[in-house]
């Protein structure tokens, strides 16, 4: 399974785009800046959309994306691309975005028989079946409704997203079920703006690793959402936390890829 980076940052500078991911061919994980770097038939082969909740940096290339691909899609006669979130993130992007003042109704457009947009909700614990994966929600805890997403490979391995999240017992209670290959989580503040991290339902790099320590199995870690300019700041933290798991700096560009048959171990 690969996993193309299109955006990782906690905001925009030359460089640095917001978080999105490309699995496979049709399933995106949030839409943020980033998906603005694929070309028109890599938009137009989005079939799914996974939002893990309402802020701008996570949903703002939703409607531009939409807006792209209704003629490629419409010509070749293809079902709406569906977006699958929460209620409470659905209720905003229909409040906020689709609303004909922010950005068309595109779930009625080109014509509410055959809109190029369609929302489904979901739930933390459900089990999904798309585009040929299973995916499951997981809990997140924010300043909004939000959650986190594992993707499964054909053998049962888990690419893990923590979406935007504090302190989180009850994902780790769930991973510690999973056989986690590969965990992307967000720590978006250095240890000297931890107040400002708790107040936004962020992670910083103490906290990180207090909240890693609870993930006792191997697995590749690898941090997002970090502000433009603070990742080398970030990064020097967490290392300085000592801890067993293999930390890394996610970028956007990246391809990971979930090897399955690669054995994993801690750190002594």
């Amino acid at each position: 399974m690969q996993i193309r980076v299109l955006g990782c940052a906690g905001s925009i500078a030359a460089g640095n785009r917001t978080t999105s991911f490309l699995v496979g061919r049709e399933l995106l994980v949030d839409a943020g800046t980033g998906v603005g770097d694929l070309r028109l038939d890599e938009m137009a082969a989005i079939d799914h959309i996974l939002v893990s909740h309402s802020h701008l940096d996570h949903v703002l290339a939703i409607g531009l994306l939409a807006d792209s691909v209704t003629r490629m899609r419409r010509s070749a006669g293809r079902p709406p691309v569906l977006v699958h979130a929460l209620p409470p993130t659905i209720e905003a992007l229909r409040t906020h975005i689709f609303n004909g003042v922010i950005w068309p109704d595109f779930t009625r457009l080109p014509s509410a028989d055959a809109p190029v947009l369609a929302f489904r909700p979901i739930a933390v614990g459900q089990s999904l079946e798309l585009a040929g994966r299973r995916v499951e929600v997981l809990p997140a805890m924010h300043t909004v409704p939000a959650c986190g997403f594992a993707v499964f490979d054909a053998q049962g391995g888990a690419w893990v997203y923590s979406g935007d999240t504090g302190p989180n017992p009850a994902l780790w209670q769930r991973l510690a079920g999973m056989r986690v290959r590969m965990l992307i989580v967000e720590t978006a503040f250095r240890d000297e703006e931890r107040e400002l991290a708790r107040i936004s339902g962020h992670l910083h790099p103490q906290r990180l690793c207090e909240e890693l320590s609870a993930l006792t199995q191997p697995a590749e870690i690898y941090v997002t959402h970090c502000k433009p300019g603070e990742l080398d700041g970030v990064m020097t933290q967490i290392a300085a936390q000592g801890g067993t798991h293999r930390v890394h700096a996610l970028v956007s560009g990246q391809v990971l890829t979930l090897d399955e048959r690669a054995p994993l171990e801690l750190q002594p």
